[in-house]
C-alpha cells in the first residue's frame, strides 16, 4: 500500500513540472508577455501556410494572413497582408517601426510582397510622397 501512495505522489510530482515547463515554453504566452512589455515578437506556424502569424512590437498587435503562390523555382508565400488588431494602439507609431516589421517578415519571407491594409496603408503611402506639396523642376 505504502508503494502505491509513493507511485502516486511521484507520478503527481511528474506531472507538475511538466506542466510547469509545457506553461513556460508555450509560445502564446511569450506573445502576451511581450505584448505587455512592448517588445518584438513573431510567433508563426512557417509550415502551415493557411494560420495567421502573429506580431507585437512596441505594444501594437498585428495579424498577418499569408498567401500561397508559384514562384520561379517552387511554391512559397508571395503575398502577405497585415494589419493592427487594435488601431488606437497605434499612437506613437512611425514609419521606422513599420519598416523594422516589413525587415522582420521579410526574413521568415523574402519572396513574398507584404501588403497593409487600412490605415497603415494610407500612413505608408502618404509618407511615399515627396517633401514638398509642388514639384518643381529643377
Amino acid at each position: 500500500m505504502m508503494w502505491l501512495l509513493r507511485l502516486l505522489l511521484f507520478a503527481l510530482i511528474f506531472f507538475l513540472i511538466y506542466s510547469v515547463v509545457k506553461y513556460l515554453l508555450n509560445p502564446k504566452r511569450k506573445l502576451e508577455l511581450a505584448h505587455e512589455q512592448k517588445r518584438y515578437y513573431f510567433l508563426d506556424d512557417q509550415d502551415n501556410v493557411r494560420k495567421n502569424f502573429l506580431i507585437t512590437y512596441k505594444g501594437v498587435l498585428f495579424e498577418g494572413e499569408k498567401y500561397l503562390g508559384t514562384t520561379e523555382n517552387a511554391f512559397e508565400v508571395i503575398s502577405i497582408f497585415i494589419w493592427p488588431r487594435s488601431t488606437a494602439a497605434l499612437k506613437g507609431m512611425v514609419r521606422e517601426d513599420l519598416q523594422f516589421i516589413e525587415r522582420k517578415i521579410n526574413e521568415n519571407y523574402p519572396n513574398a510582397r507584404i501588403d497593409w491594409k487600412s490605415p497603415i496603408k494610407e500612413f505608408m503611402q502618404k509618407n511615399q510622397s515627396p517633401e514638398t506639396p509642388f514639384n518643381e523642376p529643377n
